[in-house]
């Protein structure tokens, strides 16, 4: 008798821990499934990495020419007179940019802040205002925002050419023409926020990866 109480309490006591352990576990993928849930439903927020070199289509050289992007969407974080909430394309982050000129055998270099950014799937439009430049070199252009465009062509394949592609606000685009504005000669023109060219540039060596976010609607209140 005593043994086969013993065995229906153990039979019993099996019962309970088996119940207990799938409570526990019920829980805690009911609590992992609500992390999952709020992950989803987090904002996303868009952005530019990557480190690249490309080249000029309309100018072949042996320059060496990359532009390196860290670039995060922070939308409506910038006031501005009149736009209290900012702008929707408001951002941080940095740019950089290095142009060897092989012709003076030295690099020069140039550092940005982050101003504005705007994406669509594999694309994006970015502003940054200079605010360094490399000391033997003319500091005129401190100061000054400089628009870029990406585009993102997709993972690279092995033993083929990357996809990716870069743009920006000077040389051969963004410039007065005579009778503009009174100009009598080509000079760039003012760049606003979130304005650059087409990617034109293929790249050479490296990427870039775009993640696309769409842009938040603007805060209550």
């Amino acid at each position: 008798m005593a043994y086969a109480s013993s065995v229906r309490l153990s039979s019993r006591s099996r019962k309970v821990a088996a119940l207990g352990a799938a409570l526990a576990a019920t829980v805690t993928l009911g609590g992992a499934a609500a992390g999952n849930a709020a992950a989803d439903t987090a904002p996303k927020r868009a952005s530019v990495t990557g480190s690249a070199t490309f080249e000029l289509p309309y100018s072949p050289d042996k320059d060496v020419r990359s532009f390196t992007f860290d670039a995060h969407a922070k939308p409506y974080s910038r006031p501005l007179a009149g736009l209290p909430t900012g702008l929707p394309t408001d951002a941080e982050g940095t740019v950089k940019v290095s142009h060897y000129v092989a012709a003076l055998g030295k690099t020069v270099t140039a550092e940005g802040k982050v101003d504005c950014l705007v994406t669509g799937p594999g694309v994006a439009s970015l502003t940054a205002v200079i605010t360094k430049i490399s000391p033997d070199v003319p500091q005129d252009g401190l100061g000054k925002r400089l628009g870029f465009s990406v585009l993102d062509g997709g993972k690279e394949k092995a033993g083929h050419k990357s996809q990716d592609r870069v743009g920006f606000s000077w040389a051969a685009v963004n410039v007065l023409r005579d009778g503009d504005k009174g100009a009598k000669e080509p000079v760039a023109s003012d760049v606003g926020t979130c304005m650059s060219s087409a990617p034109y540039a293929p790249v050479t060596k490296g990427g870039y990866t775009v993640r696309h976010a769409e842009l938040p609607p603007v805060p209550k209140g």
